[in-house]
């Protein structure tokens, strides 16, 4: 991948003077070991009134696919393929704006000790990059890069020249024009290459978040694409985004004090911070499980569903639950939860109280039968819809315990989230997400079916226009049935029944 960078001049301010703003020298060819290939660093042409540096990223495949993670969120697009096909090696993206921080991290900064005056005067600059993916296409690339004093040429790139009714790719070739000083554009290029291609190819973590404000100081906290930036640069990790975005704000208000950010960040003592935190949603919905479960009197309890054991932690903290069942049908992440939980620890007592067994929801299981609660908590979402009639029929009406508590998220509330795109679902294995009136009307399907009265609990803030972000059913048994032996769906469960009692 190709990124070039010229400016111009005359006899009393050379051109070439780019070279020692870049600390590369014109006459010479560089090459810089990265993690994933060879930079090198070279100059088309240099003279008195034109210069040009080139850098040409020449990426190792095999040490891409070797060290990058080429799936999930933040990582390279196309993931079934992408050790075999993609774009890697040839577009621009973070792996491009990397090499730039590593070949140019002086001139990032803004340092050049040969030539300081030069390094704080605006120069009149001229940016390519002949393939840049953008996500949003030539109007995204306008919409950030304008702000910033940039004249923008966005050139959309056919998918196929000799076919044109194929139309474009979601690449561009991308020209800048503009006078700024040479740091500002190197950290716009930093920041903006790989927010263009919303992908990245290593792990954010938290100091992405110093890197973003670093590179970001003096145009991002008033840039009208903020959000949209933040976001994309951080993989859209809510925690990180809003960290981001907080302190951007903080940058903002300095600014416009003309003070420093330490003077307006200054109502907490850190050695007598009695700030309350947000309470993680996932503890929210804990706490308002063990609520229902404390207000039914139950002391059997089962977690089905139990994941990797938290809400068994919770439990087993409770004396009142004399015993505690966790079921999964992943062996892997019983596993995970038997080491959580230090299973293999615990006292004599402790451990009589608690047990993690392997078991499909989707099948009547005797096992099941007798406890006093049976917890289904983010769940149901997880099933196909034609399977989960199965589920209802063996909890309710085989396994049937006096109370039945089941979470699940509301999808209404999804708009809420600023890191969730617009019409993708909380978690990639969620079949289904439900409104609150789908979620009622199934609950009271439900309950009518197999002789429980159910209430709602909200979980998490509830907004006026959009609901929780969990909602709560709690059904609790009130001793009638609805015969369901004609039901079609729960001849079903029936023939699932006698399978899983055969097996």
């Amino acid at each position: 991948m190709l990124l070039t960078i010229s400016t111009t001049g005359n006899a009393a301010n050379p051109a070439t003077d780019l070279g020692f703003l870049l600390h590369k020298h014109p006459a010479n060819a560089q090459a810089f070991s990265t993690a994933h290939g060879t930079a090198h660093v070279f100059y088309p042409e240099a003279d008195d009134e034109r210069c040009t540096a080139a850098l040409l990223l020449e990426v190792d495949p095999v040490a891409l696919a070797r060290r990058g993670r080429g799936k999930g969120r933040g990582g390279a697009p196309d993931a079934a393929l992408a050790q075999y096909v993609n774009d890697r090696p040839y577009a621009a993206s973070s792996l491009l704006a990397v090499a730039l921080s590593n070949v140019f991290s002086s001139a990032l900064r803004g340092v050049c000790k040969a030539r300081p005056e030069r390094a704080e005067q605006a120069l009149p600059l001229r940016v390519e990059v002949p393939a840049l993916p953008a996500r949003g296409g030539a109007d995204l690339v306008r919409k950030l890069f304008e702000p910033l004093g940039w004249a923008v040429e966005a050139t959309a790139v056919p998918l196929d020249e000799r076919f044109p009714e194929w139309g474009d790719s979601r690449y561009v070739r991308l020209v800048l024009e503009g006078e700024l000083r040479l740091a500002h554009a190197l950290r716009h290029l930093y920041v903006l290459l790989p927010v263009l291609d919303d992908a990245k190819h290593y792990w954010v973590s938290s100091d992405e978040v110093d890197k973003l404000l670093r590179a970001g100081d003096g145009w991002l906290a008033g840039h009208p694409e903020q959000k949209l930036i933040v976001g994309r640069y951080l993989s859209r990790r809510w925690s990180l985004t809003r960290q981001a975005m907080e302190r951007l704000e903080l940058a903002r208000l300095a600014d416009a004090d003309d003070t420093d950010v330490d003077e307006i960040d200054n109502a907490v003592d850190e050695e007598s911070d009695t700030e309350e935190r947000p309470v993680p949603l996932a503890v929210r919905r804990r706490e308002a499980i063990l609520d229902a479960l404390r207000g039914s009197g139950a002391v059997r309890v089962l977690d089905l569903g139990c994941g990797q054991g938290q809400l068994v932690g919770e439990l087993l903290k409770e004396v009142r639950f004399t015993e505690i069942v966790g079921v999964d049908v992943s062996v892997r992440a019983l596993t995970v939860a038997s080491r959580r939980l230090k299973l293999d620890r615990l006292g004599e007592r402790q451990a009589a109280r608690v047990r993690l067994v392997q078991g499909a929801l989707t099948y009547t299981d005797k096992r099941l039968k007798g406890y006093d609660a049976a917890v289904l908590s983010e769940v149901i979402e997880h099933l196909d819809l034609p399977r989960l009639p199965a589920l209802e029929y063996a909890v309710f009406g085989s396994a049937r315990p006096r109370t039945v508590v089941v979470t699940t998220p509301n999808v209404e509330y999804n708009v809420r989230w600023e890191s969730l795109p617009a019409g993708h679902v909380r978690h990639g294995d969620h079949r289904f997400e439900w409104t609150r009136a789908e979620f009622r009307d199934w609950a009271e399907r439900v309950a009518a079916r197999h002789g429980y009265a159910v209430r709602y609990v909200p979980v998490g803030e509830d907004d006026p226009e959009v609901g929780p972000p969990t909602q709560m059913a709690v059904f609790t048994t009130t001793g009638t049935t609805t015969d369901t032996t004609t039901d079609a769906t729960n001849d079903t469960t029936r023939t699932n029944e006698k399978e899983a009692t055969a097996v």
